[in-house]
C-alpha cells in the first residue's frame, strides 16, 4: 500500500495566488542531505545572477538538522547575497503552517534521494502536499504521481534547479487546488486500508 492520507488533519489551499511577478516555493522538513534542498538554493543562486525582474521565494519551513545541511544551504545563501529570498522559517505548526501554505504557490519535495540509494519511494510529503492542492517537484520515483499533470520531475542527480524551468512549469499549471487534491482521494487511510482488510479476507 501507499503512505496514506488524513484529509481531516490536512486542510485545503484556499487562493490560488498572484504569480505574475512573484513565485512562493516552500519546502517542509527535518532537512536532512537527502531532501536535496541545497540543489534548490544553487538554482537560485544562478537565477539571481542574471539580475530577473522576476522573483522567486523559497521557504524553508523545518529546521537544518546538521553540519552537512547547515554547509550545504547556509554559505550558499551568503555568498550569494540570498537572502531575501530564500527565507528560514524553523519549525512551523498548526495555523503558522496553515498560514505559510497559503503564501505559497509551489511545494518543494525530496532533491536527493540519491544520495542515500533510494530510487522508489512513497512519500508522506508528496501526499500532503497534493491533498493540500498545491503542485510540486521531487527528483525520485513515485508511482502515484510520475505522470500528474501537476508534478515536475527533476533528474535524480546533483544539478541546481533550473529555475527558469520551474516557472515555465507552474505558468502552464491550470489544475486548481480542489482538482489536484481530488486526484489523491484514493490515497486515503481508509482506501488504503481497505486493500489490507481485503486481502486479509481472501
Amino acid at each position: 500500500i501507499s503512505n496514506g492520507i488524513d484529509f481531516d488533519a490536512i486542510p485545503l489551499k484556499q487562493n490560488r495566488n498572484n504569480t505574475s511577478h512573484e513565485l512562493h516555493l516552500i519546502g517542509v522538513a527535518e532537512v536532512h542531505y537527502w531532501h536535496g534542498f541545497d540543489r534548490l538554493v544553487n538554482g537560485l543562486a544562478e537565477y539571481y545572477r542574471t539580475n530577473p525582474d522576476y522573483k522567486v521565494y523559497f521557504h524553508i519551513v523545518g529546521p537544518l538538522t546538521g553540519e552537512r545541511e547547515q554547509g550545504e544551504i547556509l554559505p550558499v545563501i551568503r555568498d550569494n547575497h540570498l537572502e531575501p529570498y530564500v527565507i528560514l522559517h524553523g519549525p512551523l505548526h498548526s495555523e503558522e503552517l496553515d498560514a505559510q501554505f497559503e503564501k505559497a504557490d509551489f511545494a518543494i519535495g525530496s532533491l536527493g534521494r540519491h544520495r542515500s540509494g533510494i530510487t522508489y519511494i512513497k512519500t508522506l510529503k508528496n501526499r500532503e502536499y497534493a491533498a493540500r492542492g498545491l503542485s510540486f517537484t521531487y527528483s525520485e520515483t513515485d508511482e502515484d504521481f510520475d505522470r500528474m499533470p501537476y508534478v515536475w520531475k527533476v533528474p535524480p542527480d546533483e544539478s541546481p534547479i533550473d529555475i527558469c524551468g520551474l516557472i515555465n512549469f507552474q505558468r502552464s499549471q491550470q489544475m486548481s487546488p480542489p482538482e489536484i487534491r481530488e486526484t489523491v482521494r484514493a490515497l486515503s487511510w481508509t482506501a488504503q486500508m481497505r486493500k489490507v482488510i481485503h486481502e486479509t479476507e481472501i
